[in-house]
């Protein structure tokens, strides 16, 4: 496919993604998707004609979590109505949409939220990740606990603190021990660090009490977002036992403010890793459920400078999308519209694609040295952490944009 509107070959926003975002308007909130550079107004074209919708309402929604409610059916109908509108091969409709105004460059528009998160949840899917803080926290030759290979472990997170991309983050304040004390210490994270993720954002589920399964999955699953699991490495270390992390992870998680959909990201899917020993029959699967999708992370210091620190992908994973969602509600957990399900840290299986500063400099044993000669151990004041990713498999690309977000110092 071709669009009529002009752009670069490594351009996340091409014609095979049509994301959706919200973008905030002197009147409220649109609905909008993107192809290149461009952002486009649903409701613009709605009230032009030239998308039909039965809940044109849902075009003016402060969050997506209403147009998500239309279902699959609905909206990828009008995602593949966007294509055929905007292809080259309908170029004529080019005057008739430009002079609606619902085409409008994106430097000129201002994203907000996608979602309202009503419930958010992090899992712990990546088995070279688990590993590797096995290895520097417990038994190097027992890195994994005896659960890990038999359910996709996770955690309920808190969702307020879920910001867009371009969020500032405050550096959080809590307990720490520091290993020759006696006593814990009040102050700032001296281990503050990122967690490269993805997270997928869900339908309505079903009643509670009833059960997704594998099979069903992708039905509930409306697409994917860019996550910063921003982590406290110190305070985390104290507090997680017995109940898991707390005040380490819920001051801040952030976003990228498109939401890539499930048939955007079919291209992509792939198989995923034997798993040994075999699963539970709720959580066996058919078909590919994993995603080849490119990850990065590059740290940007305060006088602008950038080095890309790790280079990953989504296929690590050990668990996937489809697993983690039939174990969420294998024991009739309900889901809604807007609930973010995040896949944990992403790490492949060498250095250069871990997923976390805790593994890249080993705990800080490594310094990474930034090309202005300073040394990083995890995440300085003043530090940008930009995230990318991208599906890439011949001429089709579909991206995520980037998710950013700068370190401030604490508020003492």
């Amino acid at each position: 496919m071709k669009s009529w509107i002009e752009y670069s070959t490594d351009n996340d926003f091409s014609i095979y993604n049509i994301p959706f975002g919200i973008a905030k308007t002197e009147s409220g909130f649109a609905v909008v998707t993107r192809i290149g550079d461009e952002v486009i107004f649903l409701n613009t074209l709605t009230n032009a004609g030239l998308i039909d919708c039965d809940k044109p309402n849902v075009f003016t929604s402060e969050f997506l979590n209403d147009f998500i409610k239309l279902g699959k059916a609905k909206t990828s109908a009008i995602r593949v109505k966007i294509q055929q509108l905007f292809s080259i091969e309908n170029a004529s409709n080019k005057s008739a949409i430009l002079t609606t105004g619902a085409v409008i460059h994106f430097a000129d528009v201002v994203l907000s939220m996608p979602v309202k998160v009503g419930d958010y949840t992090d899992f712990y899917s990546s088995m070279d990740h688990a590993i590797n803080i096995g290895k520097m926290l417990r038994d190097p030759n027992n890195a994994l606990l005896p659960n890990w290979k038999h359910l996709p472990v996770g955690y309920h997170g808190r969702s307020s603190s879920i910001v867009i991309s371009g969020t500032d983050v405050i550096r959080p304040i809590g307990q720490t021990k520091p290993a020759d004390a006696e006593f814990p210490v009040f102050g700032p994270s001296k281990l503050l660090d990122f967690e490269l993720e993805v997270a997928f954002i869900t339908g309505q589920g079903k009643p509670m009490g009833q059960r997704i399964t594998t099979a069903e999955a992708n039905e509930y699953i409306f697409g994917m977002v860019l996550f910063n699991d921003w982590s406290a490495r110190d305070v985390q270390g104290w507090e997680y036992v017995p109940l898991g992390p707390f005040l380490a992870k819920n001051f801040a998680s952030s976003i990228s403010p498109w939401v890539v959909t499930m048939e955007a990201l079919a291209p992509f899917a792939t198989s995923g890793p034997v798993q040994e020993p075999e699963v539970l029959p709720y959580l066996k699967y058919e078909g590919n459920h994993h995603y080849d999708i490119n990850l990065e992370v590059a740290i940007q210091t305060a006088n602008g400078v950038e080095k890309t620190v790790t280079n990953s992908n989504y296929k690590f994973m050990y668990w996937n999308m489809v697993q983690q969602l039939a174990h969420h509600t294998v024991n009739g957990c309900n889901i809604n519209a807007g609930d973010m399900m995040a896949s944990g840290t992403i790490s492949g299986p060498s250095p250069d694609s871990f997923g976390s500063m805790m593994e890249i400099t080993w705990r800080g044993s490594q310094p990474l040295t930034m090309p202005d000669g300073t040394e990083r151990k995890f995440i300085n004041d003043g530090d940008t952490v930009v995230m990318r990713g991208a599906g890439i498999k011949g001429d089709i690309r579909v991206g995520f944009g980037e998710v950013i977000g700068k370190v401030l110092p604490a508020q003492l």
